[in-house]
């Protein structure tokens, strides 16, 4: 942590304190949520059931069959702007259920 007369940016400060105590996985579920509920929109996330991120694997559970063979088609794209919405490459496989 910084020393008493060392002066650091709030934004600085957060980031070594997440570093320090291992939170960045929790960090990283989280904003990989978010994420998805701001790149999808409403219709989507109204039918999007739960989101979890597991080592490089994105699981969304989908209450409709025809909006998850309909998302299947464009997954590739989907974790790419997944991927710069958070800014660093976390997901690299998605899987729809």
């Amino acid at each position: 942590m910084a020393r008493k007369n060392e002066h650091i940016s709030l934004s600085d400060a957060l980031k070594e304190f997440i570093h320090e105590n291992r939170l960045e996985k929790g960090f990283d579920k989280l904003n990989v949520r978010e994420a998805w509920i701001n790149l999808m929109g409403n219709g989507v996330n109204s039918y999007t059931s739960n989101i979890q991120l597991k080592n490089d694997t994105l699981y969304v559970d989908l209450t409709s069959a025809v909006l998850r063979e309909e998302l299947s088609y464009g997954k590739e794209k989907i974790i790419t702007m997944i991927n710069e919405e958070i800014g660093k490459p976390l997901v690299k496989k998605l899987i729809l259920r």
